[in-house]
């Protein structure tokens, strides 16, 4: 499975902060078994976030799409938002169980506002900003997710 990760934060984007949560991403993943096609750093804005994303999808470059960070509460928060912008159909139960999965360890999983859906035959989905979190909620996620993948590009059955 090929996949593309998002770092959304302007202090990686400007290399005045280490990319630990994109690093976290590429290291699972690629133990999984899955190809690192993309990762790069963006600016924390609604409409760079999601041009690269649907750039990606519509030149079939990538299965997966993983992003992280700019999920939370904060003023420039926006990578849930620029997800929903161009999915077609939302996955809503990927970060509803991954909170859920969360909350024992830190009441803050709560104020994650990640999203996921699908648009073509890619999967979209927005982990947390802090590299913890993101370990912990990929490790629950990723079995599924690819199966999910699969499903998507209609090899496995549900």
């Amino acid at each position: 499975m090929r996949v593309a990760i998002l770092t959304a934060d302007t202090a990686v984007y400007k290399e005045e902060e280490e990319d630990k949560s994109g690093q976290v991403i590429k290291e699972m993943v690629e133990e999984a078994g899955c190809e690192v096609v993309f990762q790069r750093a963006v600016p924390t804005d609604r409409k760079v976030i999601s041009t690269v994303m649907q750039r990606m999808v519509d030149n079939k470059l990538t299965d997966l799409i993983l992003t992280t960070g700019g999920s939370g509460c904060a003023p420039t928060d926006c990578t849930p938002e620029a997800t929903t912008d161009i999915i077609e159909k939302p996955v809503t139960g990927i970060p509803e169980a991954m909170r859920a999965h969360m909350a024992p360890m830190t009441k803050r999983a709560m104020f994650n506002r990640s999203t996921a859906g699908i648009r073509g035959d890619v999967l979209i989905v927005n982990l947390p900003g802090k590299p913890g979190a993101v370990r912990e909620g990929l490790k629950f996620l990723l079995p599924e997710i690819t199966h999910v993948v699969e499903t998507i590009q209609g090899g496995a059955q549900e």
